[in-house]
């Protein structure tokens, strides 16, 4: 089952990125791309949620729709 968690992502004066989440205690993810980022998030989210056994409860379930930031340059 598939769940949805909060990251924060923020740009490191180095260039790279560093993904966090208050959802998912420890989530500690940084990569040289966006992209690159989150794909080490999910990792790093799905072992801990088997590692730590997080109750579903704690992880809101994905539904048909939900909110995603797109940025656009101009």
């Amino acid at each position: 089952m598939e769940k949805m968690i909060k990251i924060h992502l923020e740009k490191l004066p180095e260039g790279l990125y560093l993904a966090t989440s208050d959802d998912i205690q420890g989530l500690v993810a940084q990569g040289r791309t966006i992209s690159e980022t989150l794909e080490i998030a999910r990792d790093v989210a799905r072992k801990l949620i088997e590692e730590q056994g997080f109750p579903a409860v704690n992880l809101g379930a994905i539904s048909d729709s939900f909110e995603y930031p797109l940025i656009v340059g101009t």
